[in-house]
């Protein structure tokens, strides 16, 4: 009967093996998937945050030098020529701004910033300039700290996938530890129902 004891422990041997190979398997295959969130993280960061916020600081200082020059209402061509290359400098990067990627609050401040700088641009009057580069301001203001919080939210969400994987991790190399010993224990028990039967046929002869 012994021999049924040994199969049914290269049984178990296979099926331990077997389940080690797949948990290696599934251990790499949730490693590869949150290493892509994470890096998915990281960019979205980068492109939809960082770029985006670059754009809104351009425009800010844009348009408080803007401001600076109306208020002091100096009317020669000089002043002129600069607030039209202030102005065309703005629209330039608001455009680039428009291309990336925006929550449905960062779409209706965003609309609200064009039409601000349409109606700066047809502004006849300083006090129009002026209240119409003021509005603009609060608005990037709005879209910045729109920025900053989608960031945190990012940031939070890469620390979540982060952990995620690391207690993954550690629960499958728990596992496979113990899959480990389990083929240890009958490696070992193996051979001890070996040993006799090769000092048996020793005897005989």
């Amino acid at each position: 009967m012994k021999w049924t004891y040994i199969i049914k422990n290269k049984f178990l041997a296979s099926g331990a093996l077997l389940g080690l190979c797949l948990l290696v398997l599934i251990s790499n295959y949730l490693d590869r998937n949150h290493t892509e969130n994470v890096k998915q993280s990281i960019s979205s960061l980068y492109e939809d945050r960082l770029v985006a916020e670059e754009y809104i600081l351009q425009m800010m200082g844009g348009l408080y030098k803007m401001k600076e020059l109306t208020i002091a209402d100096t009317p020669d061509l000089t002043s002129k020529q600069r607030l039209g290359k202030l102005f065309l400098e703005i629209k330039s990067t608001s455009a680039a701004y428009q291309k990336t990627k925006f929550t449905e609050q960062e779409t209706i401040k965003a609309r609200e910033l064009t039409e601000i700088l349409e109606q700066l641009d047809l502004a006849q009057q300083n006090q129009m300039k002026i209240n119409s580069i003021t509005k603009a301001l609060q608005i990037l203001e709005d879209l910045s700290g729109i920025q900053l919080a989608e960031s945190k939210e990012i940031m939070a969400t890469a620390e979540k996938l982060y952990l995620t994987s690391k207690i993954s991790s550690q629960f499958v190399f728990g596992i496979i530890l113990i899959i480990l010993l389990v083929l240890q224990a009958l490696v070992f028990t193996s051979k001890t129902l070996i040993t006799p039967n090769v000092k048996g046929s020793q005897n005989l002869n």
